[in-house]
């Protein structure tokens, strides 16, 4: 006898909305299954508004509102029991963002919970890490966004250092992250790695994900330094139209993705690590689980 509950996680990025439908699939005896059963992104790029010019524009508002009433129809029909959506930097920056998640509120009943950095990287390592974390190595997991990137050390299992850095793909695009942003987020990495011997990274976000697809590797194979510094070069030769044409990319994953990249790279190297972990995993799969294990 099994049992099946509909959840679904809107995750507001600063490159991306997303919402994702998932089943959860209980049987007695077995730990619960949880199954994608519906991918929606709409690329609504709040960034470019939110570390601009600080606040999120009306063309966006006017999307968002569109789009959120789409998701609440999608949840309708798909008979979604349970839900969060979740906003990051981009909300949390613009001056407006409260006002905007409050529009939303009234015009499509959902409700958006706009959180911080921390918050963010604890809802992401409350999904199926563990099945890529052996207890006896230790792991950088990496999550590259729009406006932020996340860093969590895990040893023996356990997280023992959070980190986000004001660092992430639209920033880069817009010239808005200096130097010293950059040495912060390398003496952060080789102060808390330094006493291992052996780190491996987990990577996270949308860019790498499509880095992995590229590879053609088997999901629990990872990626090694080699390969993405490769692709960093081979990235690099490419003008933008190119990236769309030749590699099938999406015309806002094709400008952010070699500055996504750099940061893996850079992650590694202060790091030392040989390789990178892709799981598909992301905000919306931490949404998800948090919900279903009463942590959020």
């Amino acid at each position: 006898m099994i049992n099946i509950k509909k959840y679904a996680a809107i995750d507001i990025g600063s490159n991306a909305m997303r919402l994702l439908v998932c089943n959860i699939v209980e049987q007695e005896g077995k730990a619960p299954q949880f199954n994608k059963s519906s991918l929606v992104r709409v690329p609504i790029r709040l960034g470019q508004d939110a570390f601009t010019v600080g606040e999120i524009s009306d063309d966006n508002i006017e999307r968002m509102v569109d789009a959120m009433k789409a998701y609440k129809l999608l949840m309708k029909v798909h008979k979604v029991e349970r839900y969060m959506a979740c906003a990051t930097s981009a909300m949390r920056e613009a001056f407006n963002g409260n006002e905007v998640a409050e529009l939303i509120h009234q015009e499509a009943e959902i409700k958006i919970d706009i959180i911080d950095g921390k918050k963010e990287a604890a809802i992401i390592a409350s999904t199926d890490l563990h099945t890529f974390i052996k207890p006896d190595q230790t792991y950088l997991f990496v999550d590259v966004g729009g406006g932020s990137t996340e860093f969590s050390l895990f040893d023996n299992g356990k997280i023992i250092a959070s980190k986000s850095f004001k660092n992430g793909t639209v920033r880069l695009l817009n010239n808005m992250v200096n130097d010293l942003v950059w040495v912060e987020i390398e003496k952060w990495i080789k102060t808390v790695t330094e006493p291992f011997d052996n780190v491996t990274l987990i990577g996270s976000g949308g860019n790498i994900n499509k880095l992995f697809k590229l590879s053609g590797k088997k999901q629990d194979l990872p990626l090694s330094y080699f390969y993405i510094n490769s692709q960093y070069q081979f990235l690099n030769t490419l003008t933008y139209e190119q990236r769309i044409a030749e590699l099938g990319l999406n015309p806002d994953r094709a400008d952010v993705i070699i500055y996504a990249t750099r940061i893996y790279l850079n992650a590694m190297k202060w790091s030392g690590a040989r390789n990178i972990y892709v799981p598909k995993i992301g905000l919306s799969d931490g949404i998800v689980k948090a919900m279903y294990y009463g942590k959020i």
